[in-house]
This record gives C-alpha cells, structure tokens and sequence, in this order.
C-alpha cells in the first residue's frame, strides 16, 4: 500500500488547532476570533481547522442552533459567523501569522433544507417511500448519492470555490470512509492541482488511509484511555502504535486528548485522563504523527461544551494558564527529531511508564511518561545513543547524559530533554 498523493511542501512539522467558532467568543463570529490569532501563533500553532462554515439546516434542526455537520449550502457562510469577507481577512491574517487555515468539509450528507434538495433533489438517498433518508441514526441530515456523477462533480467544484475565493489551505473531512474512496481521489486531484494543500481525514479505514495526508488516531485514543484507566497495558499501548508504523510513508496520524466530539459526547481530557490529561497531551506532541488542540484546551476547559446551543468556552481575559504549556509542547514540532526522526522505544521495569528516544539529524528528543499513579518512580534508561548534552524542554536547564541514566518520575508526569546537535 503506497500513499496516492504528494504531501503539500510545507507540511512537515505540523500541529493542528480546532476552531470552534459558535463557542470561542460571546459573539461567535470571524471578526471576534481574528483577535485571539497573535495569541494563537505565539502558542506555535500551524494549522488552524475551522470546523464547518457554512450556513446550517433549519428543518429539523436539534437545539436552538442545529448541528455544525447539518449544511443548508456548500458555498455559503453561515450568517452567524459574519460573511464572505469577514472569512478571507481571518485567513488572511492568519496567513501574515504563519498559520495555515483549513476548513471542515462534510461530504456524505447535508442538512434537510440544503438547496441541493430542491434543485437536485436526485443527488439524494431515498427510502422505500421515496423519501429522503440517512443510513447512520444521525437524523438531522440526510445522505448523498455517490452514484451520481453529476453530484460528485458539484460537490468538487464547491471545494474549489472555498480555494480560489478564500485561498483555505486544505480539507479536515468528516467521516471520510462514509464516502467512497474515488471521490476523494478526484477531489484532491482536482484540488490539488489549484495549489498544495492539506488533508485530513476522519476515518481509520485501510482503503481510505492512502489518499490523505493524516488519518484520526482513534484505535490508540480508545487504547490509551483504558491504559490510563487499568483496562489496557502499555504494551496494548505499544501495540498499536506499532501498527501504525506500517502506514505508508506520508501518511500520519492526528493524535488527540479531545477535539469537539470527545468533549460533547464522550467528555472532557479530565473525565476520560483524569491527573494524566497532561501527560498524555505530552505524548501526542512527541510522537511520531500531527498533535491537535482543541478550542481551551489551553485553558485548560473542564467542561462539556453543548453541541446545539450557545455554550461559551469561558476566557478569564488573562493568558490561558496552559498556554506556555502548549506552547513548549507545540514548539518541538519544529525539530527534525520530532516530524521526520527515528524513534527508539526504550524498555523500562516499570508497567505504567512508557519511554522512547526521538533521532533526527540536527537533533534527539528523551520522552519519559509515567501514566500511573506511583510516585517517585526511578527509571533507568540505556541506549548507545542517548549520550550528549540536553535542556528541559520547559525549565530550559542544561543537562549531560550518558548512555545509561537514571531519572526519577513523579505520578502522572512527563520528562522530555531536547538535545540539539
């Protein structure tokens, strides 16, 4: 299996921070969120992922609001966000701050009302009846027919308006296995070929994998919560992980402790981690793959946001008291050892600490994570590698290490050293 497309020339080193619009601010619009983006670029993020943009379905609308993923046009904005022009100045800004902006698309259905369904109301699924339906218990949409050719092609066209009007950088595509595997072929084809971009897909099935450029690391989410929850071990841990490493090269995976479905429907990085949140969090920026951060994870939220209604993430108006967290996290990104290094699992005695060691050719990065509960765990670590001179990657202090060492781990925390060379 060989990955189908060439990655955009600037994808490497990358993170991804998911905008949630309707809850970032009391406004809820472009205009309001464009003032966090100095914020936002100082914490190093890449990529921005505006979760979907377009006006939403009022027929059969769920709560005041409706479902984000519930779409009434492809090529409008959603009205409460502000307008056409509102959308290029953020992307524009974002831009001059050297972040990139890619937006959610939702491929497989539309919301009842979209405009397709009275001027193509044959682009659709029908029921026995001849009624619109949709195959997936999600009953405030209705599902597309891939069959059509006609709908594939307008579907394409509408990913293009969103590049050429607004000049977005790539793709975040909701529940891509849901859609068959040729459309998003000729869709990144056709795409592609206006400018390079970068797709995400939210899917984990085989066939899909090969045609994006990160693919939902939800095997070693479910994993990684039991883990932390005494279901798993870390070698089940270790397991999947190893599983992704068969992956053809170019294809990542995203790696996440929450994103706006985990935190509405199956809650907060605290409910699922508990004390461990951090360090898992720590993982998801060292490892080989793409790290995202959810809107206040940086805060850090402690809450379920709702998902129909207004349900403000609540800014105290200071710095986010994990800011300088992420931002040391987010910075590693930059590092060869981190996107394009070698990486060296290094066994420990210890059953709930997970050790590795990050080789690029400018620089090594030492991960230590213990995800239990014991404190004061001495962990010795042996590699013919990992001599050389390090910092602390938030204290900054100077260390020298030889190839065998032994570092004390406190409950729930993490060592990373940074060796630059």
């Amino acid at each position: 299996m060989n990955k189908h497309f060439k990655s955009a020339s600037w994808s490497k080193g990358l993170n991804i921070y998911e905008v949630n619009i309707r809850q970032y601010t009391p406004e809820g619009n472009f205009n309001s969120f464009t003032m966090h983006l100095d914020r936002l670029a100082d914490m190093g993020v890449k990529v921005l992922w505006m979760m979907p943009i377009t006006p939403i379905s009022r027929k059969v609308r769920q709560g005041s609001l409706g479902s984000y993923y519930a779409c009434s046009s492809y090529t409008k904005i959603n009205p409460e966000y502000g307008n056409l022009e509102d959308f290029k100045t953020l992307v524009k800004s974002a831009h001059e701050k050297g972040m990139k902006v890619i937006i959610d698309w939702v491929a497989n259905h539309t919301g009842w009302d979209h405009e397709w369904t009275v001027t193509h109301p044959e682009w659709y699924i029908r029921d026995e009846q001849g009624n619109f339906t949709e195959r997936n218990g999600w009953h405030d949409v209705i599902d597309l027919n891939y069959q059509d050719e006609n709908m594939q092609s307008e579907m394409i066209r509408s990913m293009q308006f969103w590049i050429r009007e607004c000049n977005i950088d790539g793709f975040r595509c909701d529940m891509a296995h849901l859609v068959p595997v040729n459309f998003w072929q000729a869709a990144r084809s056709a795409c592609d070929a206006i400018k390079e971009l970068f797709w995400l897909g939210e899917t984990e099935d085989m066939q899909h994998v090969p045609v994006f450029d990160a693919t939902y690391a939800w095997e070693w989410m479910h994993i990684s919560e039991l883990m932390i929850k005494g279901k798993k071990s870390v070698q089940d841990f270790y397991q999947v992980l190893h599983h992704y490493s068969q992956y053809p090269s170019g294809c990542s995976k995203l790696y996440f402790t929450s994103n706006h479905d985990e935190n509405s429907w199956n809650g907060t990085e605290y409910e699922k981690y508990g004390d461990a949140a951090k360090v898992m969090a720590m993982f998801t920026a060292t490892w080989n793959g793409i790290p995202l951060v959810y809107s206040g994870q940086e805060l850090p939220n402690h809450k379920r946001l709702k998902f129909f209604d207004k349900d403000l993430i609540e800014w105290n108006g200071t710095t986010p008291s994990l800011h300088e967290f992420y931002k040391n996290l987010l910075h590693l990104s930059v590092l060869d050892a981190i996107h394009s290094g070698e990486t060296f699992i290094l066994p420990t005695q210890h059953q709930n600490v997970v050790a590795y060691l990050r080789i690029g050719n400018s620089s090594k990065v030492l991960v230590l994570l213990n995800f239990g509960h014991e404190t004061k765990v001495r962990v010795e670590i042996a590699h013919e590698k990992l001599s050389g001179a390090y910092h602390h990657f938030q204290s900054g202090l100077t260390f020298q290490f030889s190839d065998r060492e032994v570092y004390e781990l406190e409950a729930f925390r993490g060592l990373i050293y940074v060796s630059k060379h």
